[in-house]
This record gives structure tokens, sequence and C-alpha cells, in this order.
């Protein structure tokens, strides 16, 4: 009886199709910044240039690692660390150098010991331990405004952690900058309680940030309507060489009384990309209170992945922790900083002065960090990729760190033929 039942049994490779588990689940878009990746390493042009990847590249093009992240790579070595699992909140001693570097050292809160923090997987994994800890226990609303624009995957981010995501205007498309009074109108007339997110510096994808005395504004804004400001600060000492200038807002906020969120990633600062090394942090009223933030972290964590990474931490915290290979990494972090602002200066001065591209572009110039919204249109940007082989997003962003002394000049020409319709 068995040898005939095995007999009828339908062998599962002979199956319909048809009848398979996932038959139903649809094809997503590709992502948009990995499409243009994907699209410059299968073009076969020597002149081609890949603008799209928010990555710091050299002078020559090339991936570059800091001598201060290659010395504190030989001191791991020398000292032969364990793989043991990290605490679910990170390793301590960076968490506490991370704090200080952002907070700076007269910090109140820092110094009483109310800022809540956890190490994270990059500022992704930060900003998702955040939004998830807010939908869960932040009293007061599960809105939160997004600039407009932001990065992409701020929306996702926020969505899948079960906040509802909202806009204020942030980017003037007629000035290419600040659309300051929008932005203060927005958030006036946001409801009172809602979550705001906000670029610490170096905004992406516009490259346009207040300046300080708008900061200040913003910051008398948000108090007046009691809202709750999470800052997101991936590219702290990256924008203007200076990592006390470019925490400006969030020490402003801090210290006029605000309790803020803050997600903080190491990978653009240290160049730590695939290392993942980030932070996530609260400031709350005393230490009692930062103890059972700290405990709730924790069970948002656990089931997510339990706990972070080590290696990138290691690294990171020689270098915050040891005077000699800090002062080093600040005189990189400045030396990049100042190379992408040789670039905007050359870029402009190539546009404006030497090929006469029709248009206004002194943006270029007053745009901060590694990315600049040019205000080219999507078919200017299509034909770009298309017949000059340079690769931007649709938007018109560019990363400021894909150009250089080699590419610089073609790339301008490009644009030029670009917006004057003889590409």
């Amino acid at each position: 009886m068995l040898a005939n039942t095995l007999a009828r049994r339908v062998p599962l490779n002979s199956l319909p199709r048809a009848l398979s588990t996932w038959s139903a689940v649809p094809a997503g878009p590709p992502d948009p910044i990995l499409g243009i990746t994907e699209a410059f390493k299968a073009d076969k042009d020597p002149r081609k240039i890949n603008l799209g990847v928010g990555a710091y590249r050299d002078e020559n093009g090339k991936p570059y690692v800091l001598n201060a992240v290659k010395k504190a790579e030989s001191l791991l070595t020398a000292t032969s660390p364990d793989k043991e699992y990290l605490p679910i909140t990170g390793l301590p001693e960076f968490t506490k150098h991370a704090a200080k570097l952002a907070y700076g050292a007269d910090s109140v809160p820092l110094k009483e010991g109310a800022i809540a923090v956890t190490q994270s997987i990059s500022g992704t994994g930060a900003l998702r331990i955040g939004g998830a800890f807010l939908a869960r226990h932040y009293p007061h609303s599960k809105i939160i405004y997004l600039p407009v624009p932001t990065w992409g995957n701020h929306i996702p981010i926020f969505k899948d952690s079960g906040l509802e995501v909202r806009g204020y205007r942030y980017f003037d498309k007629k000035s290419v900058g600040l659309d300051f009074e929008g932005l203060k109108e927005d958030l006036n007339n946001a409801p009172e309680g809602a979550i705001v997110l906000l670029h610490a510096c170096a905004h992406n994808p516009t490259g346009v940030d207040p300046t300080h005395a708008q900061w200040a504004e913003i910051s008398d804004v948000i108090a007046s309507k009691k809202l709750f400001p999470f800052f997101d600060m991936a590219y702290q000492g990256f924008a203007s060489g200076s990592t006390t200038h470019d925490a400006f807002a969030v020490r402003h906020f801090v210290k006029h009384g605000h309790q803020i969120a803050l997600a903080q990633s190491f990978a653009k600062n240290m160049g730590l990309y695939g290392e993942r090394v980030g932070l996530f942090s609260l400031t709350t009223k005393d230490a009692e209170e930062k103890k059972r933030v700290d405990s709730q972290l924790k069970i948002v964590i656990r089931p997510m992945y339990s706990n972070p990474p080590l290696h990138g931490a290691l690294l990171a915290n020689a270098i915050l922790g040891n005077e000699e290979l800090y002062q080093e990494w600040e005189g990189e972090v400045k030396g990049m900083a100042e190379r992408i602002i040789s670039m905007r200066e050359r870029l402009y001065g190539l546009l404006t002065n030497e090929l006469k591209t029709p248009g206004e572009w002194g943006h270029i110039k007053s745009q901060i960090g590694m990315f600049s919204f040019t205000g080219m249109k999507p078919e200017q940007c299509k034909a770009l990729a298309e017949k000059a082989h340079v690769y931007l997003t649709m938007d018109g962003r560019i990363s400021m760190a894909g150009l250089n002394g080699s590419n610089v000049e073609y790339f301008a020409a490009s644009v030029d033929a670009a917006v004057k319709g003889t590409l």
C-alpha cells in the first residue's frame, strides 16, 4: 500500500510554475542610486564619470582610506582583540566618545549623564532605531515632517517605523537655495507636538544649509510649536572641515532647552562606509530617565539585529580616543572638505567665466558638503548619461566628490552642451 501511495505522488519538479509560493510577488522598482552605479559600470567609455554615488573619492577618482584609519587598524592588530559579541547598545567607549563629538565636551546633558546612547548600524540604522522608538514611546504625535526634498531613504525608514510622513518646504527651485519663509510657515502650521527631521549639516540632496541665524529662528519656531527635533548628522566635519562648526545646530538646540533625537554616521567623515558605524542618542531630563530610555532602546534593538558589529566601532573609538590620531583625523577631514570646496570653485569658474553657460551658477559655490543640486532638468540629466557618459540622479543632484582635476573640465563642457541643447 505504501508503494502505491509513493507511486501516486507527483514529483515537485513537475508542478506548474503558477503554483509557486512567490508567484504573486511584484517586481520592485530599481534603487535610483544603485541603478546609476550599475549603468556606470556597464559603460565602456573612458570618459565616463559617476556623480551619483555618495562616497568620497580622491583626486584620482579612487576610494580613499584615511591614514588615521590605517593607523587605527595597525593599533588594533597589535592588541589582538577578540571577536566576542558587543552589548546590545554597542561598545561603551565608542558611544561615549561619539556622543562627546556630537554634543561637545561642555554639553550639560552629557556632563549630567542624561544622554541615552546606542551604537547603530551606521546612520541608516540610527534613523531606524529612532523611528521605532518614537513610534512606540513618543507620547504627543506619530507624525514626522521631512524637508522637501530629503534623502530618499528617509521616507521608507520612517514609514516602516510606523510614523506618518509629511513634508515641509525646504528647497527653492527658483533661487536654487533655501526656502526659509516656506520652511517656517510649514513648521508653524504643523500640529503641536509633531516630530521634525532636520539635517544638521550638508543637507542631502541639495547641499543647502541654514545660516546660524536661521538655525536660531528654526529653533524658536520649533520651541513655540512644541515640536520634537530629530537631527540626522551624517557629515559632521565633512561639510565645512570643522567638526565644531558642523555641530552648531545640534548644540544650539540642546543649549536652548530642546530635548532632541540624533542620528550620527561615521561612513563619510571617517570613510568607514562598509564598516557601518553609527550612533543614535536622545537627550533626557536626568540620569534616572536616561536609564529607563536605555532599557527601552535595548528592547527595540534586540529583535532587530541583537547587537552591532565590532570592528568598525573599535576603529572609530581608536581614533576618537587617541589625541594624536584624533588630530590627524580632523586634519584629513578638513583636507577632504577643502578638496570638495576647491572643485566647487573650479566648476563655478568654468561654467560662469570660461564657458559662459546660460543661467546663474552661484549656488555651486554657496552649497556645502558632498552634494550639489545643480538645477538641471531631467531631460538634461538623461542626455548627459546617454551622450556624455556622465551619470547623476534625474533631479540634477551631483556628488562633488566625484569631480577632480582630470574630469572637471569635461564635466563642465558636457553640462554647458546639455544646457545649450547641443549635446
